[in-house]
């Protein structure tokens, strides 16, 4: 009878020794020996109708990034279109500081020349590249962002690509500072894009 009662209470102890010790590794452990929290964005290579092109080749600028396709009947023309009225809106002394990329997820039908036609109708300030897939799934990981097929055996398109939809702003020095929904209105972008700006 004795140890039965006594089993709560062990279990007490035990319990608050351990959260005590875990107290103890969180705050005495020095910050860099912690788990650093998921950073997302990062330098990536991909290949244009002009060769290759590397976020890092944007340096200085003031970068809005979006994934998906261009066989995409709805969203990524909206977040296509946004991008260009934004930077058309731009005062004209901002507007060689900023620049798009259009990432595809789609390699077997946008050929990095078919990109640059879609792209070059938006805005010639827009970049369109694809890959491999293994070198789009680095891509989309790195922003945490996501894409799959979806056959479509009654359709002539044959397939879609369900995908995320997010223009990434990605600051002067490479980093990824913001994200926006694919909706949000040109005036939007435009004071994200200028937050971003080192003029700002």
């Amino acid at each position: 009878m004795k140890n039965k009662a006594l089993t709560p209470l062990r279990g007490l102890i035990i319990f608050t020794f351990l959260i005590l010790i875990g107290l103890g590794v969180f705050l005495f452990l020095k910050p860099t020996s912690l788990p650093k929290a998921i950073q997302l964005g990062g330098d990536f290579t991909l290949q244009s109708a002009d060769g290759p092109v590397s976020l890092s080749d944007y340096r200085g600028k003031v970068v809005a990034m979006y994934i998906g396709y261009s066989a995409c009947p709805d969203v990524c023309p909206t977040a296509l279109a946004i991008m260009r009225q934004a930077f058309v809106s731009l005062p004209p002394e901002q507007q060689p500081f900023v620049a798009g990329l259009f990432v595809s997820v789609d390699p077997e039908r946008d050929t990095p020349e078919k990109l640059k036609t879609y792209t070059q109708f938006f805005h010639p300030a827009l970049t369109g590249v694809t890959g491999t897939k293994s070198e789009i799934d680095e891509v989309v990981a790195l922003y945490g962002a996501f894409y799959r097929r979806i056959e479509m055996e009654d359709s002539a398109m044959g397939y879609a690509v369900d995908h995320s939809s997010r223009i990434y702003l990605i600051g002067p020095q490479g980093k990824l500072r913001n994200t926006i929904s694919h909706n949000a209105s040109p005036s939007e972008l435009i004071e994200a894009l200028q937050a971003l700006l080192p003029s700002s």
